[in-house]
């Protein structure tokens, strides 16, 4: 993904020239794939001063002008590496974070009013940020461990908090990992969330993905995984006697059933439910038993349906 780096802010030149501040400077961008060129080339990118910036916001607004959309997003590129930077302790590679921040600063340019009175740096972090967080969550594991909003909020603050309460222990107990009651009540209540919530996600968080059925090694040989714990409900008694009465309602069930009915019903059963040709196909179809017995497909239908309603009663009393 590092390598479509800059494909968000590609635009129709790689050299920006623009009005001032911009018309006297030429930024070329870096190539594909060098990210500390990159972001040392987003850093010397000239600022948007408020006027400029406001009436890019509006070319774009007012006449979809791209120019003036890449401007603005082009003059923000720092801001994206800046708060990319502070998610690298999940262990994602940082150019994939910078690309999907880049995305939510295109969405935030997109969006962007400047007659709300603010400026694009403040309107723009939110917007950066969710697609961070939701890169993150979907790629940090193979099993998504936030789904709600609490979830998610704690996902994000859970360990900085912890290590903020391990910093300022008075117990000398630093390497203790799990959260005390007390610190699990402080947690809840400055994130606003129920107590049985924090200790779920801490939860989460202290475990990793393990692979229940791992491939096979070099030498050949299947790897011992944790399927080899799992029991095998064939063999559970009550999934042995659920089987086995499946087996006699097929059979002496059915059988039953079918004594029911009188021999044009039995045999229209037969022929559209139980009767498997060499070839896999079924039996006759409604037309061709219409034709047979000299009545209308629908009447066909009508005694297939009544058929059927009176072996569900016999089934049910044979069971």
């Amino acid at each position: 993904m590092t390598t479509a780096l800059l494909a968000p802010t590609a635009l129709p030149s790689a050299t920006l020239a623009v009005a001032s501040p911009w018309a006297s400077r030429s930024l070329t961008l870096p190539a594909l794939g060098n990210l500390d060129a990159y972001i040392s080339a987003v850093n010397r990118m000239p600022l948007l001063t408020l006027e400029e910036e406001q009436g890019a916001a509006r070319r774009l607004r007012d006449h979809n002008d791209i120019d003036a959309a890449g401007q603005l997003v082009m003059s923000h590129l720092r801001l994206v590496v800046s708060i990319a930077r502070q998610y690298l302790g999940y262990g994602l590679p940082h150019g994939d974070l910078i690309q999907e921040g880049n995305v939510g600063l295109m969405k935030a340019v997109k969006r962007f009013d400047p007659e709300q009175g603010v400026r694009l740096v403040s309107y723009a972090m939110h917007w950066i940020k969710a697609e961070i967080h939701e890169y993150i969550l979907k790629n940090w594991r193979m099993v998504k461990v936030a789904t709600t909003k609490a979830q998610r909020k704690l996902f994000f603050n859970l360990r900085s908090m912890k290590q903020g309460f391990r910093a300022e222990a008075l117990d000398g107990d630093t390497h203790r990992e799990a959260f005390s009651d007390g610190e699990v009540d402080v947690v809840a209540r400055d994130l606003k969330v129920k107590p049985e919530e924090v200790r779920e996600m801490e939860t989460r968080l202290s475990g990793g993905d393990v692979v229940l059925d791992p491939s096979p090694g070099d030498d050949g040989e299947d790897s011992f995984g944790p399927i080899a714990f799992l029991a095998d409900a064939t063999h559970e008694p009550t999934a042995m006697i659920e089987s086995a009465q499946r087996d006699v309602l097929a059979t002496e069930g059915i059988a039953t059933a079918m004594s029911e009915l009188d021999d044009r019903s039995r045999r229209i059963v037969t022929e559209r439910w139980l009767k498997v040709n060499d070839d896999g196909s079924g039996g006759m179809t409604l037309h061709e038993l219409a034709a047979e017995y000299g009545v209308s497909a629908e009447r066909v239908r009508q005694i297939e349906v009544a058929a059927m309603k009176k072996m569900r009663k016999a089934l049910a009393a044979f069971a």
